[in-house]
């Protein structure tokens, strides 16, 4: 299946509110969520059944011609298969939309392709494992792409299909008037529930946005390096190629700020009837305060997460609105926090509480929308390292020198800065533009970063993101480029 094209001067985008559901409504998620997962585990069963049974078939030295068939698992082979067995596995299937069990289906479609090309070496990253049944304690989530699908007038209601009219617990302005402009087209909407039973419905529209590039981009520096850190005072460090500061964020700490509620939270919780008994090692139904003490470490986890996206929506933003190149790290984020154990798990809990993979990811789309550029240094460029006073190299660097001491030049400077003017010193080649992304869902460009002044650099190429994401509808194969952007919250202007 071919992947959606957005058109030129266009970009896909999300929009993301809080809902305030009736009860009845509320039942009504959870039915269109199992529903999902209903279709989704039937059908990972009846894969699996087919594959031990061609496994069990080639071992009595059967040829392939004479094996049972295979199973389709595309999107419409596993949608023919489910709906031959739903009458009998799901006779109360006409209860929910036609879209819940087609969500069930389209994950189960894109976890046996991601385990298909990991097995044969044709996926980037981490290998995958075959897909999981989905408990009753999995994420409720269910996607609607046809039927009513309409932002109300009112800016406080939104109409699905089979779901009705549900009142937002926030406004709907910033979709309503691109509507009602003509400049935005819904094309899907997904509800989900999160960590503290909040729901929410994220809308994937189509947004016309101006090629121009908008008369406040270029109020600040031309081109700036960001360095990114844990540190509580340095979360964010912004300078310039000439070594000017110009920005440094803190880092909001909202899980470390947490975890005194959290730890007293789940010590309750362990002295509750929980769903399961350690003394006989059996399942049992959870008693009800249990389950309230798990909806507040929901809502603790979901209270730090929120202001964790906060600080850093404003941050790039800024970024975004204020500077024509923007030079930013490529970090491996997980892998940063894969190994030590309980020897480093202090490390691990800061790195994790500043979403360091999120910074790039937010820049890479709001540089879209307001006409300026993201340069990706090289996973392996030495920015911190790198002396930027000589260019010199001092390898034994630790995480615990916070100042950067030059041995051959002198110079004492913070170790974030020193990183920060290392990869604006690297951005200087894109300065004059030629290189920017506009706001079209053309590929992106490729272009080498120099050295920046010295700054030596131990790979080759540098990359300037066209900041398109991944249009929301199904897809199975990589037959087209990359398509418009989408974000996972409201728009941020």
């Amino acid at each position: 299946m071919a992947r959606f094209q957005v058109p030129d001067g266009s970009t896909a985008q999300a929009y993301k509110f809080a809902l305030d559901p009736t009860p009845a409504q509320v039942r009504t998620f959870r039915s269109h969520a199992g529903a999902a997962r209903k279709a989704h585990n039937t059908m990972l069963a009846a894969v699996k059944a087919a594959l031990d049974q061609r496994h069990a078939e080639r071992t009595y030295g059967l040829a392939e011609d004479e094996l049972t068939p295979a199973l389709n698992w595309s999107l419409a082979g596993l949608r023919k298969a489910w709906n031959s067995r739903k009458h009998v596995v799901a006779p109360w299937w006409a209860e929910n939309s036609k879209e819940a069990y087609n969500t069930g289906l389209d994950a189960l479609a894109r976890g046996l392709e991601a385990w298909s090309k990991s097995r044969k070496g044709q996926r980037a990253g981490k290998a995958v494992g075959f897909p999981r049944y989905k408990t009753a304690r999995s994420r409720r989530s269910v996607r609607f792409t046809t039927g009513t699908i309409r932002v109300e007038t009112d800016r406080h209601h939104v109409t699905l299909p089979r779901l009705g009219r549900i009142r937002t617990h926030e406004s709907t302005r910033k979709l309503a008037r691109r509507i009602e402009n003509g400049t935005a087209r819904i094309l899907s909407a997904t509800v989900s529930e999160d960590s503290s039973g909040r729901w929410h419905v994220a809308f994937q529209v189509l947004v016309q946005r101006t090629v121009e590039v908008p008369g406040h981009v270029g109020l600040g520096e031309p081109v700036v390096g960001v360095d990114v850190g844990v540190k509580a005072d340095s979360l964010i460090v912004v300078a310039t190629p000439d070594g000017r500061e110009v920005d440094r964020i803190s880092a909001p700490k909202s899980l470390s700020a947490a975890q005194a509620r959290l730890r007293a939270l789940q010590r309750r919780a362990a002295r509750q009837r929980g769903p399961y008994d350690p003394a006989t090692k059996t399942k049992q139904t959870p008693s009800n305060r249990w389950r309230k003490t798990q909806r507040r470490i929901g809502r603790a986890h979901a209270h730090a997460a929120a202001v964790r996206l906060d600080v850093l929506h404003k941050a790039t933003t800024a970024l975004a609105r204020r500077h024509r190149v923007i030079v930013v790290e490529t970090l491996n984020a997980s892998g940063m926090r894969s190994a030590g154990g309980a020897y480093k798990r202090g490390l691990n809990r800061a790195l994790a509480d500043a979403a360091l993979a999120q910074i790039r990811r937010m820049l890479s789309y709001k540089t879209r929308w307001y006409g300026s550029t993201v340069v990706e240094a090289d996973r392996f460029f030495p920015s911190s390292k790198t002396c930027s006073g000589c260019g010199r190299r001092k390898p034994n660097l630790t995480l615990a020198d916070r100042m950067y001491v030059c041995e051959h030049c002198g110079v004492m400077i913070d170790r974030d800065r020193n990183a920060a003017i290392n990869l604006a010193r690297l951005g200087e080649t894109h300065r004059t533009g030629d290189t920017g992304t506009g706001t079209g869902s053309s590929s992106a460009a490729t272009d080498s970063g120099g050295d920046g002044r010295g700054a030596m650099q131990e790979s080759a190429t540098t990359r300037v993101v066209d900041a398109a994401g991944e249009e929301a509808s199904t897809r199975h194969d990589n037959t087209v480029g990359r398509t418009g952007t989408a974000s996972s919250e409201g728009e941020a202007a």
